[in-house]
């Protein structure tokens, strides 16, 4: 039976450790989408901006569809892809691993960048916590007013947050909703005469959300 769980990293976490006059700076962080993984980089590149490289890897979606390892000018594949592979091996996702290298003069060759990085994405990783988190869909519908008490009911029942909602004669309302409860609920709205789902109706967030 398929699972809409996943594993991915409760918090932000730091690592540090030197390599023959080398400094590796390791960052991990849970990310919502790519647009969340380009503020967090954004956000290292100008705190560190003296840094020699900001070699990354992100891996999203619950069945791991989009990845990306970066070698930010380290040889082809020394960087990006040992940070990647550290995230796979824990079978994580939504999440995004840094390592900003401090050249210290001695080159560590292909083999020891390799492992320096796998290192740092390692220590960092093991900093912070693995929890398992809910794939949720959004839901958007309209209703007439009068039938606001009973929508807030199944919203107070069954636990569910409200991503946005307007109140007028004709409401509107999008809902964050596990995804194995997804028909329940659906089941359960329609049963209310006023309810109609929007064009997208049922639709994926912009990311998984924690």
């Amino acid at each position: 039976m398929e699972t809409d769980t996943y594993l991915t990293l409760k918090n932000n976490s730091e690592s540090s450790h030197k390599e023959r006059g080398s400094k590796f700076l390791g960052f991990a962080y849970p990310v919502k989408d790519e647009e969340d993984v380009k503020e967090k980089l954004g956000h290292l590149r100008k705190k560190y901006h003296d840094a020699h490289h900001h070699c990354y890897a992100y891996l999203l979606g619950k069945d791991h569809v989009v990845y990306r390892a970066n070698d930010d000018g380290e040889p082809n594949h020394s960087a990006g892809d040992p940070i990647l592979g550290q995230i796979k091996s824990f079978e994580l996702t939504q999440v995004l691993i840094v390592v900003v290298r401090y050249f210290g003069g001695t080159k560590l060759g292909v083999g020891g960048l390799i492992q320096a990085y796998r290192q740092a994405a390692l220590e960092t990783i093991l900093a912070n916590e693995i929890v398992e988190a809910v794939e949720t869909l959004r839901l958007s519908f309209n209703f007439e007013y009068p039938d606001m008490n009973e929508i807030m009911k199944i919203t107070k029942d069954e636990g569910l947050e409200i991503i946005q909602q307007k109140f007028e004669i004709t409401c509107s309302m999008t809902l964050n909703i596990r995804k194995s409860s997804m028909e329940q609920i659906k089941a359960r709205l329609s049963n209310i005469a006023s309810v109609t789902f929007s064009n997208h109706g049922e639709v994926p967030p912009d990311s998984l959300l924690l």
